[in-house]
């Protein structure tokens, strides 16, 4: 297979790209803090980077870095690994010196600050001198672990405290960080490389997207036969470092897009490079049993809808835009098991965001926009050829039989109701129920879909008892402790995560006492 890329034939082949490549950018723009190269921080709104993308926030609790007798005491440590890697040949002297001299210096930076500056830095330095100490500091793992390490000893140096969430930059790169308390400002990979499909998508800004990609292109890591973005921070109970379908599905999205926007065949190669992660089992991978590609490598139990729809959708670009045949092999495994699953995170009335709970408004209107992404991408392929026609000749060249996509109606179907439960309100259902004047019991109802429950409670009229509360969907039910024996009237209002208003009432008997 001719995996290079000349002039781009104008034949019905080539307008099958429209779709690939005119794919909607990222969404709404986030303020983004940056810090200058004299220590000033400008706030300002950068419509290219995305807003804060996953992982949500979790309690997280940051210790001091090793010190003194605690990091002699480790079998590996920073400074032993990197002298490890200039006596094996694997970097040179300048580079030991300058990552040598960055974790110093952030020891010493470390050592002066207090409170939480001091406490966001330590977690930091932490991160990395576990790596070293469970030898995983590794050639290819140094350059972004000693880069964050930089970046957070500048930040904490000088900059504002930050909260949970918050986009930062710094002057002269693109790269895209965010805010995680407890582990300091970290590489966001998703926001990166949604960024670099920003770019690519306003036809504007094809320097901005080269630089962009050649920075993410020197950090990426050797993993699962291949490379990839990895994180390397906590979470969820997850170590680092670790690795994401979502993330890295984006990426061989952005570079394959690249690769004829910029007219780089070698930006192909950095993406299949990607599939790795792909083939691999977890934690190594994201491949979990029955081919569902996971949103967490350290987290193989968990299952998201928009993680593993996205990484579909990041696949058939690289598959299509490459003539790739392993990415169209793993693009069909990961489809064949989003088929059979997608029916578990419809629960006919709002999504599901994992198999344990539904999707909060912003994830439900994301997920549905990447179902509406792999809907429109299948269309397409099926009604083109869907193999890209690479000629370096430029000249002409018989069309190769397209291969066969499976049908898109199930994705655009659950899209489209996915779209309508925006505005379907909330059903509530009272259930009969007996309850005991003064003892506790329980007034049971169900409910459709996740809401703001007002539960109110009368005796003739008069208002008793009132609660207000958010539920899932599901049978629910409510603590009530009446003090008379009687007929009282209940009424619940609902209000669904997109404002819509549903509202049920019932009569439950109290028994007077035994």
């Amino acid at each position: 297979m001719d995996r290079s890329i000349g002039t781009l034939r104008r034949t019905p082949l080539a307008a099958a790209l429209v779709v690939l490549l005119a794919a909607p950018a990222a969404a709404p723009a986030a303020p983004v803090h940056e810090l200058q190269a004299d220590g000033r921080v400008v706030v300002r709104e950068d419509r290219f980077a995305p807003a804060v993308t996953e992982p949500g926030p979790r309690a997280v609790v940051a210790r001091a870095p090793l010190t003194g007798a605690r990091a002699a005491a480790a079998r590996r440590t920073v400074p032993g690994e990197l002298r490890r890697m200039l006596l094996a040949g694997a970097i040179d002297q300048p580079t030991h010196d300058r990552w040598r001299e960055v974790f110093e210096d952030s020891r010493l930076t470390w050592k002066r600050l207090s409170g939480r500056r001091r406490a966001e830095l330590g977690a930091v330095i932490r991160t990395v001198q576990n790596l070293a100490a469970s030898g995983r500091l590794t050639v290819t793992r140094s350059p972004s672990a000693f880069l964050t390490l930089a970046r957070n000893r500048a930040w904490w140096a000088s900059g504002p405290l930050l909260g949970f969430g918050r986009r930062v930059g710094f002057a002269g790169s693109r790269l895209v960080w965010q805010s995680y308390p407890g582990q300091g400002l970290q590489i966001q990979w998703l926001g990166t490389f949604g960024k670099a499909n920003a770019f690519f998508s306003t036809g504007e800004h094809d320097d901005e997207l080269r630089e962009l990609l050649a920075e993410a292109e020197r950090l990426a890591v050797q993993r699962a036969g291949g490379h990839a973005w990895e994180y390397l921070f906590r979470f969820d109970g997850g170590r680092p470092p670790w690795v994401s379908a979502l993330a890295q599905g984006t990426a061989l999205q952005a570079f394959s897009r690249a690769a004829i926007r910029l007219g780089e065949p070698r930006l192909f190669e950095v993406a299949r490079g990607g599939l790795g992660i792909f083939r691999a089992a977890p934690p190594e991978g994201v491949r979990a049993p029955g081919d569902h590609y996971l949103i967490y490598s350290s987290l193989p139990r968990l299952r998201v809808l928009n993680g593993f729809v996205q990484a579909l959708n990041g696949l058939l670009d690289f598959a299509r835009l490459a003539n790739d045949e392993e990415g169209r092999a793993l693009f069909a495994a990961g489809e064949a098991r989003l088929r059979a699953e997608l029916a578990r995170y419809d629960t006919g009335a709002w999504s599901m965001y994992s198999t344990r709970r539904e999707s909060d408004l912003g994830y439900h209107k994301l997920v549905r926009d990447f179902l509406r992404g792999l809907c429109a991408r299948l269309a397409d392929a099926r009604d083109r050829a869907s193999a890209v026609q690479l000629d370096p000749s430029g000249g002409a060249a018989p069309a190769p039989a397209a291969p066969a996509f499976p049908d898109p109606a199930p994705y655009c179907d659950t899209a489209e109701r996915f779209t309508g439960y925006l505005r379907t309100p909330p059903e509530l259902e009272v259930q009969p129920s007996t309850l005991r004047q003064g003892r506790r019991g329980a007034v049971r109802f169900k409910l459709s879909k996740i809401s703001t429950v007002t539960f109110e409670v009368r005796r003739r009229g008069a208002l008793i008892h009132r609660i207000v509360v958010r539920l899932g969907a599901g049978r629910r039910s409510l603590p009530l402790k009446p003090d008379k024996a009687g007929p009282l009237r209940v009424r619940l209002r609902a209000v669904d995560l997109a404002g819509n208003v549903g509202r049920a009432a019932g009569v439950v008997r109290v028994a007077p006492r035994r």
